[in-house]
């Protein structure tokens, strides 16, 4: 059967998600289609995941929060990390059940694991930089890859110390006012917040020796805080689209049952990547 499926959220339209996703639906020959629809309200969306044809959606920015209105259940995980960005469907009409998960934290604890088995290092220590619903995933993150110490900093002191407070019957989170009160150096920093916002200077006195540096801020590929971690030999650095592409590996799997096609799905991305740079000098594709 045919099947529809989306990414929600606001200022979206750069977004690579249908780019790995139909490559993947492609390489197994699925009947299945998957496009970007923008909205302010996640309300706006309604007709979309009503519809027959609905057969799952990933959920950005600003409808991670929101968007359980929509949702029969939600994921214990989910539920305690507070923030959807994957949507389920299973059965069909008065049978269908729709429910929430979250897949941005298990992509970046294979992130983690990964780099844990190719350095041997077992980090002890995360900083995770910003408050809003990527963060959340983040911090659940850290804690699952047995992160002892984590720091969460965030321009509104207060909006750091309610997502403390909501995590605070799993595992304790420090916050701290400014990066400048960050009382050791972390091995795993990981970036949250929109990449434009920030600078690469305001990052430069938080790298030790060594570690893993994520952003999973993707645009641009390359960030402040990338840079930052890159004037330091010792770190590892993951830009936004490696981590979009581990969650997205995830949500394929939920969807489809099936093994994603990690090669494919990434080498779509490098393709459209070249097309968009060859857009962007002019040239004609």
């Amino acid at each position: 059967m045919a099947k529809n499926f989306h990414i929600f959220g606001k200022g979206i339209s750069f977004s690579v998600s249908p780019t790995i996703h139909n490559a993947g639906f492609q390489h197994y020959g699925l009947p299945f289609t998957y496009t970007i629809h923008e909205s302010d309200s996640i309300d706006e969306v309604a007709t979309l995941i009503a519809s027959d044809c609905f057969g799952g959606a990933s959920v950005t920015m600003p409808h991670k929060l929101q968007v359980h209105k929509f949702c029969n259940n939600q994921t214990e995980t989910a539920r305690l990390i507070g923030a959807i960005n994957t949507l389920l469907v299973k059965g069909n009409g008065s049978d269908r059940i729709i429910t929430g998960d979250n897949t941005d934290w298990s992509g970046l604890r294979s992130i983690m694991a990964a780099y844990s088995t190719k350095t041997q290092i077992q980090p002890s220590t995360g900083l995770v930089i910003g408050a809003g619903g990527a963060s959340r995933a983040a911090l659940y993150a850290l804690h699952q890859a047995g992160v002892k110490r984590i720091y969460l900093v965030n321009r509104t002191l207060a909006t750091a110390e309610k997502v403390r407070n909501d995590f605070k019957n799993a595992f304790d989170i420090k916050v701290i006012p400014s990066l400048q009160d960050l009382p050791e150096k972390p091995d795993v920093v990981i970036g949250t917040v929109p990449a434009e916002t920030t600078t690469a200077d305001q990052f430069s006195s938080l790298f030790g020796d060594r570690g893993l540096c994520v952003d999973m801020s993707y645009k641009p590929r390359q960030t402040p805080l990338l840079t930052a971690a890159q004037q330091n030999q010792g770190w590892d650095m993951v830009t936004g689209v490696e981590v979009l592409l581990a969650q997205a590996f995830d949500q394929f799997l939920l969807w489809t049952g099936l093994e994603p096609p990690r090669d494919i799905m990434a080498e779509a991305v490098v393709v459209l990547d070249g097309e968009r740079a060859t857009m962007d000098k002019g040239g004609m594709l």
